[in-house]
């Protein structure tokens, strides 16, 4: 898959996954993917929430390992 493409159909998991991180005061930002990894930006609630590396490696990453199977090994977070 092209990397815009890709980076387009990314885009969209996460906003749909956005929801059910604002519904606790939380959000994320897209910031890039590069060398096969997205990374994104912690926001609002989530910033030094002690659930967050289960949310994101657990729900996102899952959520888009299982859509990119081809293209992406994870999801790290950025500051």
């Amino acid at each position: 898959m092209e990397k815009n493409n890709l980076e387009k159909e990314v885009k969209q998991v996460l906003e749909q996954l956005r929801m059910y991180v604002t519904q606790d005061g939380g959000d994320m930002e897209f910031v890039a993917i590069k060398n096969r990894l997205v990374y994104i930006r912690l926001k609002g609630n989530c910033v030094g929430c002690s659930m967050t590396e289960l949310t994101f490696k657990e729900g996102i990453e899952t959520v888009l390992l299982e859509e990119f199977p081809y293209e992406l090994d994870g999801v790290e977070l950025v500051m």
